[in-house]
C-alpha cells in the first residue's frame, strides 16, 4: 500500500510509484500512434469517415457508468478486506489479555499465543497464494505446511491447546467460553478474507468494461478529426489514460490481498500483532515495518 502525504505539483505530475501508468502506457502509446496514423491518412491519403462527437458522448457516459460501478464494487472488496484485518488485530490483542486473565498455565498460554502468531502468518501467505511462511514455524516451532489448509491446521492446534488446558484444570468453564468465542471471531474474519480472495468480481464486468474501453478508444479519433485536427492524438491519449487507468486501478483493488503497491499491507499488520503479543510473551517487541519508498508491504 502506498503511504504518503498529498503530493505537490511536481510530484503529482511525475510520481510513478503507486501509479498504474507503467502498466497502461503501452496501450496509451498504441492508441496515440493509431490516432496519428488516422490523422495522416485522412489529411494526405484518403478521406476517412468523420463521426460526430455527440455520437460518442452517450457511449462515453455509458462507459463511465460501467467503470464507476465496477470501481465501487472493487473498492468495497478492498475496504471489507481492511475491516476484516482490523478485526483480526483487535481479536488478537483481546486474546492476549484474555489468556493472561483466564489461562493459568504459563506454558500453555505461551504456546497458544505463539500458535496465534503462526496462524496469522499462515493466513497471510494463504491469501497471497504463497508457500507457507517460515515465520510461522519460527514462532510456534511447528510446521503446518503439509496440512491441506495450513491456517485451519494452526487454528485447530489453538483449539487443542484450550482443550488440554481445560482438561488439566488450568482453564475454568467461563474462561473456556470466552477464549472459544474469541477463536470463533478470529475464524469468522479468516473466512471473510478467504471469501473475498476466492470470489473474484464477475468476469462479465471485466469483459464488458475492457471491451467497451477498447472500442471507444478506437472510434474516438474519427469523432475528433474535424474539431481537433492534429491535436487528435493528444486528446485520445488523455482519454485512454483516464479510462484504462480507472480499469487498471479497479483490477488492483478487486484483489486486496495481493502484492501490488495498492494492495493491503498484510506484512505490516502481522508485525503490528507481533508487537501486541510480545508483551504477553515477555519478549522485546520488534520494530514496526516502515514504508520503503512510500510502499508499505
Amino acid at each position: 500500500m502506498i503511504v504518503r502525504d498529498t503530493p505537490r505539483l511536481f510530484e503529482l505530475l511525475f510520481a510513478v510509484r503507486g501509479s498504474v501508468l507503467p502498466r497502461i502506457s503501452p496501450r496509451i502509446l498504441g492508441f496515440v500512434l493509431f490516432s496519428v496514423a488516422i490523422v495522416i491518412i485522412d489529411s494526405d491519403l484518403l478521406r476517412l469517415p468523420h463521426t460526430s462527437v455527440s455520437a460518442l458522448a452517450g457511449f462515453g457516459i455509458a462507459l463511465s457508468l460501467f467503470l464507476g460501478f465496477r470501481n465501487n464494487a472493487a473498492y468495497d472488496r478492498w475496504w471489507e478486506g481492511r475491516r476484516l484485518w482490523g478485526q483480526l488485530i483487535a481479536d488478537v490483542r483481546s486474546l492476549g489479555r484474555e489468556t493472561d486473565l483466564f489461562l493459568a498455565n504459563p506454558q500453555l498460554r505461551e504456546k497458544l499465543l505463539r500458535t496465534t502468531i503462526a496462524f496469522l502468518h499462515l493466513h497471510r501467505m494463504q491469501l497471497r497464494k504463497l508457500p507457507s511462511s517460515r515465520k510461522a514455524q519460527e514462532w510456534c516451532g511447528e510446521s503446518f505446511s503439509e496440512a491441506p489448509h495450513p491456517p485451519c491446521a494452526a487454528m485447530d492446534r489453538m483449539n487443542e491447546i484450550l482443550v488440554e488446558a481445560k482438561r488439566e484444570g488450568a482453564l475454568d468453564g467461563f474462561g473456556a467460553k470466552a477464549l472459544t468465542e474469541r477463536l470463533s471471531s478470529i475464524a469468522f474474519a479468516q473466512a471473510g478474507c478467504e471469501r473475498i480472495a476466492t470470489t473474484p468480481l464477475p468476469f462479465v464486468y471485466s469483459l464488458l468494461v475492457f471491451r467497451t474501453t477498447y472500442l471507444y478508444a478506437l472510434l474516438l479519433p474519427f469523432a475528433l478529426l474535424d474539431s481537433a485536427g492534429w491535436m487528435t492524438p493528444v486528446f485520445v491519449g488523455v482519454v485512454a489514460y483516464v479510462f484504462f487507468g480507472l480499469a487498471e486501478v479497479t483490477e488492483e483493488l478487486a484483489h486486496p490481498f495481493g502484492e501490488t503497491v495498492n494492495s493491503l499491507p498484510l506484512d505490516a499488520m502481522c508485525r503490528t500483532m507481533e508487537i501486541s503479543i510480545s508483551k504477553h510473551l515477555n519478549l522485546i517487541p520488534p520494530a514496526p515495518l516502515k514504508p520503503d519508498r512510500f510502499y508499505l508491504s
